[in-house]
């Protein structure tokens, strides 16, 4: 394997075959699936159907930080409550995504394992109105990791009422299809300058914002239909990297209102008050004493905070990767795979409803008999 997508410490778990396996006596004591049954993401509990566009962004004049004679391109996945489903289904990776994602990792699986996933979204389905306009989750996806790892958060979120922007940072993943036929690989994984990946990251969020909300939006879909993006309630929810991300991209850009770091070591910056909502969701390592820049940032975070670790998780636990894996046979971690989906959505859900809807969310002021797997801290 080329390597892990962990960042943070130097520590590497290897992914063996498909996945890492956590315990391997429980990964043998589970069956694989029969040949060639598909792999279902778990549905979105949600009462809308829906949607998902995909949007081609260009911010015109500024270099791309890691190919500096292109001018930054995004692919961006939309997804968003609709009014009924449409006849088009809509697919997890393209094939040279999951080519190059098999490829990079070593994953040891066919090539199009990826391109089979079955997602609850359709293409292009008819967006349904809010007033006021639909409140923005931006997800930032792990480093090296294609957007589609956090789709079954984004379906979650969107059949409750959000938009959802998955944005694909350009030669940060190992496999970004464009709309010319062109596919980038993970060019800033030579180098891995985690700083920097922040400062870019929290750059590329701020520009998705403008894009979606500005005088011209991109997403045409919803300009045609009425539906419009509202600036004034944006979040921002990131795996790895993208976790860590959300710090500077909230010190950057005072519209995002709340963020979610799950699993990140926190690289840039670490430093400086914040007193905007943020939520820090992780593996057993990732608590009081156990990883420095979560303690470090933990005292710069002056406004509405919490801190949770889930027990039987590891790195990846917090993307589509934790259930897919288990339908293979293969599981990340101790705890269920279907299980740490089910807590990230009901989390990351709880912490957006409050901060972006004014929602009581009970879940989060403190441990719950439902998930006792999850533990508060507050050192």
């Amino acid at each position: 394997m080329r390597r892990l997508f962990l960042v943070g410490t130097a520590v590497a778990t290897a992914l063996a075959g498909m996945f890492c396996t956590a315990a391997t006596a429980h990964a043998e004591a589970r069956a694989a699936p029969p040949p060639g049954a598909a792999l279902v993401l778990p549905e979105p509990s949600g009462h809308r159907p829906v949607g998902r566009a995909t949007v081609h962004l260009t911010d015109v004049g500024r270099p791309d930080p890691w190919v500096p004679s292109q001018d930054r391109e995004l692919m961006v996945s939309l997804w968003y409550p609709a009014v009924r489903p449409s006849a088009t289904p809509a697919p997890y990776m393209t094939a040279e995504e999951s080519k190059r994602y098999v490829e990079a990792g070593g994953l040891g699986v066919p090539e199009d394992l990826f391109t089979t996933v079955v997602t609850h979204a359709t293409v292009d389905a008819k967006p349904a109105r809010a007033p006021g306009g639909l409140p923005l989750v931006i997800l930032s996806p792990g480093f090296g990791m294609p957007r589609a790892t956090l789709t079954g958060l984004a379906e979650e979120l969107a059949g409750r009422g959000y938009a959802v922007a998955g944005i694909g940072h350009n030669y940060e993943a190992d496999g970004i299809s464009f709309p010319d036929g062109h596919t980038t690989s993970c060019v800033a994984c030579e180098n891995r300058d985690y700083p920097k990946v922040g400062a870019v990251r929290a750059a590329d969020i701020s520009f998705v914002i403008d894009e979606l909300t500005g005088e011209r939006p991109a997403w045409r879909g919803g300009v045609r239909d009425g539906v419009r993006v509202d600036a004034g309630r944006v979040a921002v929810v990131g795996h790895s990297a993208g976790g860590f991300s959300t710090v500077p991209a909230m010190l950057g850009d005072p519209r995002v209102k709340a963020g979610v770091n799950m699993d990140g070591n926190f690289r840039f910056p670490n430093d400086t008050p914040l007193d905007r909502p943020v939520l820090m969701l992780g593996q057993p390592g990732h608590i009081p004493g156990g990883e420095p820049t979560w303690d470090e940032t933990w005292t710069e975070l002056t406004g509405w905070k919490r801190w949770l670790s889930v027990d039987g998780t590891q790195h990846l636990s917090f993307t589509d990767l934790a259930p897919l894996a288990k339908q293979l046979g293969r599981p990340l971690q101790e705890l269920d795979g279907d299980r740490v989906d089910a807590i990230t959505r009901a989390y990351v859900t709880a912490f957006v409803d409050t901060h972006l809807r004014e929602r009581n969310a009970p879940l989060l002021d403190g441990p719950a008999a439902r998930f006792p797997e999850v533990r508060f801290h507050r050192p």
